[in-house]
């Protein structure tokens, strides 16, 4: 299971130029006016993961595979976008497809960089894209409660979600965002969110661009946008996208000692993956020997069966056990014999729940 993240914000904050920067390529053009973009540019990148260097090492392995991370650069959204302004509801279906949202921010002043709403003012470009996307939700559940409406005149069962249905698109309407719905169980809610797919419950993470200045420290502008998302029970990642831009070209090493020039300990990737896993309870599970080392991504909770299912079908619904090893044990006992030797590999049943970093063995029938 890929994660998904759908890269949004006003035109010409540096959702492209943060694109190539997080994907070290120079596939999305980035250029100084609004709509850069029309197509959405997508590319899959590896998961930053030291831990299957060190199983490679031991195991010596014919391949190894990182878990991957689909980002999506989405055009930028304006006023009115959920009425069709710019190019609208065109990119609203794309958000929709998207496991989370990287909102990017810009909070640099440029003069030669032009602004679409005429001056720098972070809170103001969030409330644009946060409206943006109430509006269409409302839109959504109108036109999803009529329907419901029509089938609960003769369907008991439907009657019961309607009304459920119409206290959440009362509290859409009162401007609440989706991921902040408790007036029902999550239960209740859940169907209808399966269904319609509403843009305010996914996860949001923030990109506060800065200029090179400002890669330290927060400036004014981020500040304001950490107190906004503190609020909202989010994350923000401050970024040079100028800078990181300048890495795609580099080698690890290179990029490693870039990285240290200008005081930074890990790029804006590695930040946005980690905060984007936290946000989703995603986790990943290893697998170690001769033909690969690999990383599975799964979410967290999820018992072992269902994590054999990520591998394949058939080892969720054949599952037997699942032989575990700490990472920390695996590498310091030298592999799977030496963790067995020391009695530090155990041996789990269908109602183990995996953690991440175990380094496992499934058997199944």
């Amino acid at each position: 299971m890929a994660l998904c993240i759908g890269i949004v914000g006003l035109p010409n904050v540096g959702k492209s130029t943060l694109f190539n920067a997080l994907t070290r390529t120079q596939n999305a053009q980035a250029a100084n006016y609004p709509f850069c973009t029309i197509e959405p540019n997508t590319a899959t990148v590896p998961v930053p993961d030291d831990r299957l260097a060190a199983l490679a090492k031991i195991t010596k392995p014919q391949k190894v595979v990182h878990a991957t991370v689909d980002f999506v650069d989405i055009a930028g959204l304006v006023k009115g976008a959920s009425r069709g302004e710019g190019l609208g509801n065109k990119f609203l279906a794309n958000i929709r497809e998207a496991s989370a949202i990287l909102h990017v921010v810009r909070c640099f002043e440029d003069e030669n960089v032009v602004h679409v709403e005429g001056g720098v003012d972070p809170l103001r470009d969030v409330a644009i894209i946060e409206t943006e996307l109430l509006l269409a939700d409302m839109e959504s559940m109108a036109k999803y409660c009529e329907r419901l409406g029509k089938q609960a005149r003769t369907d008991k069962d439907v009657r019961a979600r309607h009304e459920v249905a119409e206290r959440l698109k009362a509290h859409i309407e009162a401007g609440g965002a989706v991921a902040q719905y408790t007036a029902d169980p999550a239960e209740s809610v859940a169907p209808i969110l399966q269904e319609v797919q509403l843009l305010t419950d996914k996860k949001v993470i923030y990109v506060a661009n800065v200029a090179e200045n400002s890669v330290n420290g927060d400036n004014a502008f981020v500040k304001a946008l950490r107190e906004h998302a503190a609020k909202a029970g989010t994350h923000v990642v401050r970024i040079c996208g100028k800078m990181e831009e300048e890495l795609a070209g580099l080698s690890d090493a290179e990029r490693a000692d870039f990285l240290k020039s200008y005081g930074v300990e890990s790029s804006s990737l590695d930040q946005v993956i980690k905060h984007g896993y936290d946000a989703l309870g995603l986790a990943s599970f290893l697998t170690a020997g001769p033909q690969e080392v690999r990383a599975w991504t799964i979410q967290r909770g999820w018992k072992a069966p269902k994590a054999a299912g990520v591998i394949h079908t058939d080892f969720e619904k054949g599952f037997i056990r699942a032989q575990v090893s700490t990472f920390a044990d695996y590498v310091r006992l030298g592999g799977e014999q030496g963790c067995r030797a020391a009695g530090l590999e155990r041996v789990e049943g269908k109602e183990y729940e995996m953690q991440d970093g175990d380094v496992v063995h499934f058997l199944f029938n």
